[in-house]
């Protein structure tokens, strides 16, 4: 089992920069690919971004792309989602996720663990 803690959200105006983090406890020892979700009021949770283990692929959803940077601790069950140049539309509560795996390069947007849940609310 593993289970991860988000932090960092909160109010921020449009344009300025936020960044999340999750921490995972439990089976740590074990390797994963990690990522991020989120779900606005009224809407389904949807794709944000993916890390695989080794860090060195990633994958972002049209919409975030190249606002939003995922990243993670070398070796550790630990990811970042640096947001920058937030719209309101960024506007939700954001979910960190993770899933082992086999293959460390790889990145994946089905999961089996999920966090809690940690606000973020853009004002305009």
């Amino acid at each position: 089992q593993l289970q991860l803690v988000e932090s960092g959200g909160g109010l921020v105006q449009a344009g300025a920069s936020l960044r999340l983090s999750c921490t995972a406890s439990g089976r740590t020892d074990l390797k994963y690919a990690m990522g991020w979700f989120r779900q606005a009021p009224g809407k389904e949770r949807e794709f944000v971004a993916s890390i695989s283990w080794s860090g060195v692929s990633t994958d972002y959803a049209d919409s975030v792309k190249g606002r939003f940077t995922i990243s993670k601790d070398k070796g550790e069950a630990t990811v970042y989602l640096q947001m920058n140049t937030p719209t309101p539309e960024d506007t939700a509560v954001y979910y960190c996720a993770a899933r082992q795996i086999i293959l460390i390069h790889s990145t994946t947007r089905e999961y089996d663990y999920w966090g809690q849940g940690t606000q973020v609310t853009v004002s305009s």
